[in-house]
């Protein structure tokens, strides 16, 4: 047994190598490349849960007994008694699992009402209607393509090829809207970074004005760094500063430089937007880094922090 998508198994003749590559045909049908079992007769079985799946279906039991013939499906473990072999291991392979033929695969497909599927559909209607007026249908040679050893290359339809083309071209563009995404992202997170350093400041220097008592401050002989530069220090002592960390270190910073900070764990959470279990997280890696110190706790329970 063959599990592999590119693989036929060795034994196969040159009669019986596939028309068309059977990866490119499932994946021009389905729109997906689904995982697949290649018994050493050469028949392809691939589990109804995947194609279901990719096709639309929302119950793969009833799925299969309204659309697949009885004869084109079967349980993993029934397909592998009658060849005699293990199942294959990982990728959640089980014993029970339903697997759909070839020939069960393209009823789903043929009834499935996804716009993707139609190039497919149609190209499978013209092979009935050219075996209905002509007795039979073939695919055309390659005249350049090498062929298979002992076998023959063949021109692959033109419907099939389109629906390749189109289901690339839709994998490229999710790519470039995931970049582009990821990166919009990226700038989002910055944004929201700036307008936490500002609105901690803010935040602050309205406590200030309130009358919340003042943090001793430093001579004038001793004037610290900004609260910037100090962010900047730390990050250049090669702090791990992540978004939650930074918004925490942004609450502190402006009171650090001034002398001293007082503030609870409760505080900071309502002003970052964070738990209280990750301002302690962030508490504890400032303090692990050597970023500031604790001196003790205020009056009302508040720790005190100050630069090391």
């Amino acid at each position: 047994m063959y599990e592999q998508n590119d693989t036929p198994p060795p034994n196969r003749s040159a009669v019986q190598q596939d028309a068309i590559e059977i990866s490119d045909f499932v994946y021009a049908a389905t729109g997906a490349r689904v995982r697949r079992l290649t018994t050493p007769d050469g028949t392809h079985w691939f589990p109804a849960v995947d194609v279901c799946k990719n096709l639309g279906y929302a119950h793969v039991g009833s799925t299969l007994r309204n659309i697949a013939d009885e004869a084109n499906f079967d349980s993993v473990e029934s397909v592998l008694q009658r060849h005699t072999l293990d199942i294959p291991a990982g990728r959640e392979w089980r014993r029970d699992m339903n697997l759909v033929n070839l020939q069960g695969l393209i009823l789903l497909v043929n009834a499935c009402t996804k716009p993707e599927s139609q190039p497919f559909k149609t190209w499978v209607a013209g092979v009935i209607a050219t075996i209905q007026r002509d007795g039979s249908y073939a695919l055309e040679p390659a005249p350049v393509q090498p062929a298979p050893a002992g076998g023959t290359a063949y021109v692959m339809p033109e419907q099939v090829v389109d629906a390749l083309v189109r289901l690339e071209e839709r994998n490229m563009q999710m790519d470039e809207s995931l970049a582009a995404f990821a990166g919009e992202r990226n700038d989002l997170l910055r944004q929201i970074n700036h307008s936490q350093s500002r609105m901690a400041d803010a935040l602050d220097a309205i406590a200030e004005a309130l009358g919340r008592p003042a943090a001793p401050s430093r001579p004038a002989s001793e004037a610290g760094p900004t609260p910037q530069e100090l962010l900047a220090l730390w990050k250049a002592k090669n702090l791990v500063v992540t978004d939650d960390v930074h918004a925490v270190a942004a609450v502190l910073a402006p009171a650090l430089v001034r002398g001293e900070a007082r503030y609870r764990v409760e505080e900071i959470a309502t002003r970052t937007g964070l738990s209280h279990d990750r301002v302690h997280d962030c508490l504890r890696m400032l303090l692990k880094r050597g970023c500031l110190r604790q001196t003790g706790c205020a009056a009302d329970g508040a720790p005190l922090y100050v630069l090391p």
